[in-house]
């Protein structure tokens, strides 16, 4: 699989992009279980034009031959494909002195954000740590461990990776966070999302309140020219410490975000489905 990751990542974007663009649509033709969810979601948005449906399917197969580009290529490489879409709007966060906390969904291009945060010179005094969830199979560590680099720190999806990430912060450094990545039974609260209920993680507005961070959704807009801008936006709502009011207003704010490119998220991905134990769900006040 490394050997594959660098093959790609030794052609030009452009070529990682046009093969990714037909595995999307092989996926989607070969698979009845993703084509129907992929459906199923878009139309619970209210997204399901036809346009949109065909450009999400290319996103998709994008997003998921691009990360080991952006993994193994130099940081010059990176860097000179993302920029801000307000020039320096990032270096302006991270002058910032308060703790960071970045939400990176299923959207665009979140992988190239977090190597592109990794090149930002005031990455070196204030790395981001990012939470990953480790393969089952020891045969894929290796890769997905190829994420990390100066700058860019790799915190498991456990109770090890949790205390790095709350560390982070209080050393009013940067964590990062895939926000609409269903969690464990009892790591979450059932929450609306595109007016459906999903289990959605505590642990963002957990990490957040007790750090007094900012919280900041980032979309990394893939553009047809095989550049990326970074778009980030600021969570309105302010955190109050109770769960299922925080995961509500958490996900409100990414519906707000992927509505304004929606043919760029991951709507094949398994958003609604529940973990084994995780509680029924239950009508709630998350206002």
């Amino acid at each position: 699989m490394l050997l594959l990751l660098r093959l790609l990542a030794s052609l030009p974007l452009r070529a990682v992009h046009a093969l990714g663009a037909s595995g999307g649509w092989l996926v989607y033709l070969l698979s009845p279980t993703y084509r129907r969810r992929m459906r199923a979601n878009l139309a619970l948005a209210r997204l399901d034009a036809p346009a949109v449906l065909r450009a999400a399917i290319a996103a998709a197969g994008r997003q998921a031959l691009e990360a080991g580009w952006f993994w193994l290529r130099p940081a010059a490489d990176v860097a000179a494909r993302v920029q801000d879409a307000n020039a320096g709007e990032l270096d302006a966060l991270l002058a910032d002195p308060r703790p960071l906390l970045l939400l990176t969904p299923h959207f665009g291009g979140f992988e190239a954000f977090a190597q592109y945060y990794a090149t930002r010179p005031l990455a070196r005094t204030r790395p981001m740590t990012i939470l990953y969830r480790v393969p089952r199979k020891a045969a894929l560590r290796g890769v997905i461990e190829a994420r990390g680099r100066a700058n860019l720190l790799l915190a498991p999806a456990d109770m090890r990776g949790v205390r790095m990430l709350a560390r982070a912060l209080r050393a009013r450094h940067t964590a990062g966070i895939l926000p609409d990545q269903v969690p464990s039974q009892g790591e979450g609260v059932w929450a609306p999302f595109f007016g459906r209920p999903a289990y959605t993680m505590t642990l963002p507005a957990r990490l957040a309140y007790s750090a007094g961070a900012r919280v900041v959704l980032v979309f990394c807009e893939r553009l047809p020219t095989s550049r990326y801008l970074a778009h980030y936006a600021p969570l309105q709502e302010a955190l109050t410490g109770v769960p299922e009011h925080d995961a509500a207003r958490l996900n409100r704010a990414l519906e707000r975000l992927i509505r304004t490119r929606p043919e760029q998220y991951l709507w094949g991905y398994a958003r609604y489905k529940a973990p084994r134990g995780a509680p029924p769900v239950e009508a709630e006040d998350t206002s």
